[in-house]
């Protein structure tokens, strides 16, 4: 963008200011169309429809354009990107969750999410949760907590044509029978050598998973706690016992 362009972009807000004018305002608003895109690329694959993203960032850009003030000082695409970037943050925290969560948790998952994208780009492969937990200013519970409400954005439908197929065959039928017997197995083999080393409450957590077959709620019902809370026992234990075997 050139100055030129800057200094009638300037002079159409001073006019917009004075006038509130239609006109005036659509032009602003076409002129600064690519930065709504850019913003709304900057969430796309997360599970909502790009479309969706773009309209939300471009109502996002109309508002920002009717409460934008010239004499603050501010740039206007710095204004305007966070008017944008909150409106698209919103959209994810409101609608796109198939299972209520609670609004804090649901700003945890995005806020630990782009921690996770930033630190796999930079490394070249998933961080681990104490990483993240680093790089986001988190303790390793919050994290996990985090990362386990990710699983409560809108679900894909079963319905849906797999991929590769002529839309005969969906993605339903192309589901396994799982075998839990096989996973119980080869997880109780592979922590008998360490249920040593972790404490109490954790190892009789891991005793009732895999030895005596019971569920996370059973757990959770039976420690008086969340399944939730169960669930980000588990993962950070049985993550701490596969450290210790590398």
């Amino acid at each position: 963008m050139s100055d030129r362009d800057e200094a009638h972009r300037a002079r159409l807000f001073d006019e917009f200011k004075t006038t509130g004018s239609t006109e005036i305002r659509n032009e602003l608003v076409e002129s600064y169309l690519p930065l709504a895109e850019f913003f709304a690329n900057r969430y796309r694959d997360r599970g909502a429809e790009q479309a969706d993203l773009r309209q939300v960032a471009q109502l996002a850009l109309v508002k920002a354009v009717d409460r934008f003030d010239p004499s603050v000082g501010v740039q206007f695409s710095t204004f305007a990107g966070r008017t944008m970037d909150g409106e698209l943050k919103r959209y994810f925290r409101d609608k796109t969750w198939s299972v209520r969560v609670p609004r804090s948790l649901q700003e945890l998952s995005l806020e630990v999410r782009q921690v996770v994208e930033q630190l796999s780009v930079e490394t070249g492969r998933p961080p681990t949760v104490d990483e993240i937990a680093e790089s986001a200013g988190l303790d390793s519970d919050q994290v996990l907590e985090a990362l386990d409400v990710q699983t409560a954005y809108r679900a894909t439908s079963m319905d849906r044509p797999a991929p590769g197929s002529d839309g005969d065959v969906t993605l339903g039928t192309n589901l396994g029978t799982d075998e839990p017997g096989f996973e119980r197995t080869e997880m109780a083999v592979a922590v008998a050598r360490l249920m040593t080393t972790v404490p109490e409450r954790e190892r009789a957590i891991l005793e009732m998973r895999f030895y005596q077959d019971m569920s996370q709620n059973e757990i959770a019902d039976r420690l008086g706690i969340s399944q939730m809370h169960v669930s980000r026992l588990l993962r950070r234990t049985l993550e701490q016992l596969r450290e210790k075997t590398r």
